[in-house]
């Protein structure tokens, strides 16, 4: 009988490739078909193994989560940048590879994250989601947030509205 394992760790620069990886086949995935194509192409393009790699060594948190070894998605956090929010921490992203998701590995990230944030003294959580999303907007609906502001991120011209879900424990 083999056993799988999910391990959910701080990331290390040997996570780098596989982040980078992640990053590229999640973003086409949650994107495609809502940032224009050439920017989203150029956000992929920008963020490959150096950047991650630097990333990882810098003060961001990235978190990964690990099934039989193989990096399945990751999450960066930290301080909660709007400060018009009252939500200290903020998960920035939080991504899969899209033949993981919808299996519970997500909310498990999603948990791990938060209690990161909470270990480091930082009491309420916001996410950003764009509204056009769906699938990130129920994801965090899903999971207890609650939707309290909106935001416009412009990319080539096309504003999109972006949602803040919170959580205030």
């Amino acid at each position: 009988m083999n056993t799988l394992t999910i391990d959910i760790r701080k990331a290390e620069p040997r996570d780098a490739s596989a982040i980078a990886e992640v990053h590229q086949q999640a973003w086409r995935g949650a994107y495609s078909g809502i940032i224009p194509h050439r920017t989203l192409t150029s956000m992929i393009n920008r963020r490959g193994v150096d950047w991650w790699a630097n990333a990882i060594r810098r003060a961001t948190t990235v978190l990964v989560v690990e099934i039989g070894g193989t990096v399945a998605g990751y999450a960066t956090i930290g301080k909660n940048r709007a400060r018009e929010l009252r939500q200290q921490g903020e998960i920035y992203e939080l991504y899969l590879r899209p033949e993981y998701q919808g299996i519970g590995l997500g909310s498990r990230l999603f948990k791990a994250a938060k209690a990161r944030l909470a270990d480091h003294g930082l009491r309420g959580l916001v996410v950003w989601a764009l509204e056009d999303n769906h699938n990130a907007l129920a994801f965090y609906a899903g999971n207890g947030g609650r939707d309290i502001a909106e935001g416009v991120e412009v990319f080539e011209q096309k504003a999109l509205k972006k949602v803040a879900f919170v959580w205030n424990d």
